[in-house]
């Protein structure tokens, strides 16, 4: 089946990718959300070990959607102001590689922050069911493949979080199934994205 994209590129030196990158999620998330759309995926062609990079693209195999999501308001008063080049949609190369951008949240767990919340979380939950909360220590450090960070603000619950996105190199193209942040994750969503890294010169 045919797949389009278009990309978007954070123009400022000095831009904090982190939180660009998010605030593009987020108006995705919003759009999809609202309109029950499936199978949008997000790519980023100038990734490295260094940097999630700084360009964002968005798969689709329909492009009617990936037209109405980049004349997104944000993404045209970004580009009006000079912050953003939004390119057109195009369809994806015959001949790209597949690649999985997966959210990793097994990472959030080494983070002193997010392991007091979940502990906090675990020992409620012991309370609600009348136990004892003993929490098990481990004491074993957990190695991960490189992986960026993404800032998210939460609309429904004015939360700010973390997501930590790792890229996987795989052979063959998967399903288009993602979660509403356009990523795979580590158990039951495999989906992939063409890998773009090739275009990134040019959007």
């Amino acid at each position: 089946m045919k797949r389009y994209y278009f990309m978007v590129r954070f123009i400022p030196k000095e831009a904090n990718l982190a939180l660009l990158t998010g605030r593009c999620i987020s108006i995705m998330h919003g759009y999809i959300c609202k309109h029950d759309i499936q199978g949008l995926g997000v790519s980023f062609p100038a990734w490295s070990g260094e940097s999630i990079g700084n360009i964002i693209a968005f798969i689709h195999t329909d492009s009617n959607v990936l037209n109405a999501l980049r004349l997104q308001s944000y993404f045209q008063d970004m580009k009006e102001c000079g912050f953003f080049e939004v390119g057109e949609v195009s369809t994806v190369p015959t001949g790209c590689g597949e690649v999985r951008f997966k959210r990793n949240q097994g990472i959030a767990k080494m983070f002193v922050g997010e392991a007091r919340r979940r502990l906090k979380r675990l020992e409620q939950r012991a309370l609600v069911r009348g136990e004892h909360f003993e929490p098990k220590k481990n004491s074993e450090p957990r190695e991960f493949d490189t992986f960026h960070r993404i800032a998210i603000s939460s609309q429904s619950n004015n939360q700010d979080y973390i997501l930590h996105i790792q890229k996987c190199i795989v052979e063959k193209q998967d399903k288009a199934v993602f979660n509403r942040y356009g990523f795979a994750t580590n158990q039951e969503l495999n989906g992939t994205v063409p890998d773009l890294s090739s275009l990134n010169g040019s959007i």
